[in-house]
């Protein structure tokens, strides 16, 4: 919900009401009531609250919800959080449908597993391949 997506996004980033408010050009009681769910902001001041936060504004309006860890906060402009995946007895996960949408994914489609410290990420072959061979060409000139 926006109240409380507002509240998480204020605290993480360690910022105070009367900071927010000043960003957006509101009073931080304003801001307060919108963290309070008595009033919501309207489409510009939204747009702003998105900006400063650097989410979008539909990461504003929703909750994602994780079992055995709560509420997540909105994830920032241009990630996405997809939604918990258990790993089967032989090392299988499910994509989650909307992830496998927004990335035109099909069954039998071939990915890359690469990963960092952190985690591990899911490539398209053909962008892996696409990635190798514009190096290789910049190695050859």
């Amino acid at each position: 919900m926006l109240k409380d997506n507002l509240v998480m996004l204020r605290k993480v980033n360690g910022y105070s009401q009367e900071r927010i408010a000043e960003r957006i050009g509101i009073s931080r009681q304003a801001y307060a009531k919108w963290e309070n769910g008595e009033t919501i902001p309207d489409i510009e001041k939204a747009a702003r609250l998105a900006e400063v936060y650097g989410v979008t504004i539909d990461g504003l309006m929703k909750t994602v919800t994780v079992d055995g860890v709560g509420t997540l906060p909105p994830a920032p402009l241009g990630k996405n959080i997809w939604g918990v995946v258990t790993i089967g007895d032989r090392g299988q996960i499910v994509i989650p449908k909307a992830a496998r949408d927004k990335f035109e994914m099909k069954a039998g489609e071939r990915l890359i597993v690469a990963s960092d410290e952190i985690g591990i990420a899911l490539f398209p072959i053909g962008f892996f391949e696409k990635k190798m061979h514009e190096l290789t060409n910049l190695i050859d000139e």
